[in-house]
């Protein structure tokens, strides 16, 4: 038989889905994967759950109850691949200007296929849906973040009222995380 590329992936949209097409060279066949970035419903609070647990066991991020991801919910979005949930994040508004970028969790085996930064481009597209012009991120994740065009500031440049949530962090008091923003009037 004949021996595939190592691999070969094909990026296409239908119907509004984007579509990743594989071969793998473990059994030669050509995979179809679906992923639907989309607005979180309730019944995905479970799934999203375990994913930032996941992350949050990891000390990557600050663990979210089920009352306070019911509560966000209409902040998530999410990225099913063929019915399974396989990323999230999250936006919270500080002001008329400026959001934070949160909960952004890709499932661990999943990682490296862009789901990142699918969900993040959709959170984007809502931030500017609304008008806001720049998004934050405090984050141990600072290569993901620069790969998506933020950029690192000093964190006392954001405004005080934005640290209410430092004391729920894993690393606290002594803050391990970098402060990146995004200015969303740009791309």
């Amino acid at each position: 038989m004949m021996k595939l590329a190592q691999s070969l992936r094909i990026n296409k949209v239908l119907n509004g889905l984007s579509i990743l097409e594989t071969y793998d060279d473990g059994m030669s066949v050509l995979k179809n994967t679906r992923l639907l970035v989309r607005p979180a419903v309730a019944a995905d609070v479970p799934a999203v759950h375990n994913l930032i647990q996941w992350h949050a066991q990891k000390g990557r991020m600050i663990l979210r109850g089920f009352d306070e991801l019911y509560a966000d919910l209409r902040s998530f979005m999410v990225a099913e691949d063929n019915g399974e949930l396989v990323g999230c994040a999250s936006v919270h508004l500080f002001w008329s200007d400026l959001a934070e970028l949160k909960c952004v969790a890709v499932n661990e085996t999943q990682q490296g296929r862009g789901i990142g930064r699918k969900v993040v481009d959709a959170c984007h597209a809502d931030l500017r849906r609304l008008g806001i012009e720049r998004s934050f991120a405090l984050t141990g994740a600072t290569t993901f973040f620069e790969k998506l065009g933020y950029r690192v500031v000093a964190k006392e440049s954001l405004p005080r009222f934005i640290w209410g949530e430092c004391v729920r962090c894993p690393s606290f008091p002594v803050c391990n995380e970098e402060a990146l923003v995004f200015d969303l009037t740009k791309n």
